[in-house]
């Protein structure tokens, strides 16, 4: 059992000091995800890496809410929660973008184009939405190979399947999110 386990058991068990503990531990890990998800986003993004960390580390629950398994599920709610900070972030800049609640005024011959990342990521986001309802596993990999950037072992050992089976999800699971892309228009950014 890995210390990030231990005190994972430890601060759903009520242990505060634990909960300090597994921050130090795991934070530079997180920051180095951050960093890594932050690095594909466009130049002058207002987020930086430390506050998408310090924003997933709240989201995740604090003391009251930290019930993981283990090491891998902590850091797979991680990743989901960036990525749904990310998402967030983007939909806000694409609902700005469009006058959000400023009255309307047409422009003429003018166009103020969005940043592409933007609309990309959620793009990105709805396909990934819609492979979850189509085949939750397959998503589940995505999110931890995307996301987190964890090898096809350890994502096996997270979800307690083979590493052959992870990398056929993969495979098959990354066609089938160009496939979703290609059928749906990039999205509104109006929140759904």
């Amino acid at each position: 059992m890995s210390d990030v386990t231990k005190l994972l058991g430890n601060v759903a068990g009520g242990d505060t000091h634990s909960l300090n503990q597994l921050y130090d531990q795991v934070y530079a890990e997180l920051r180095a995800i951050a960093g890594q998800k932050m690095a594909s986003e466009r130049p002058g993004h207002t987020l930086q890496p430390t506050a998408l960390v310090h924003e997933a580390y709240l989201r995740l629950g604090g003391a009251e809410g930290f019930k993981f398994k283990n090491r891998a599920h902590f850091f797979a709610a991680a990743a989901e929660a960036m990525r749904r900070i990310l998402v967030d972030s983007a939909r806000r800049k694409a609902q700005l973008k469009r006058g959000g609640d400023r009255e309307r005024v047409e422009l003429h011959e003018t166009r103020i184009a969005a940043p592409v990342e933007d609309e990309k990521l959620l793009q990105i986001n709805e396909a990934l939405d819609a492979l979850a309802r189509e085949d939750p596993l397959k998503a589940e990999v995505v999110k931890l190979r995307y996301f987190i950037g964890l090898k096809h072992q350890e994502i096996a050992d997270a979800l307690g399947v083979s590493e052959v089976t992870v990398r056929r999800h993969w495979a098959v699971a990354r066609i089938r999110l160009f496939e979703l892309m290609a059928q749906r228009p990039a999205p509104s950014g109006a929140p759904g």
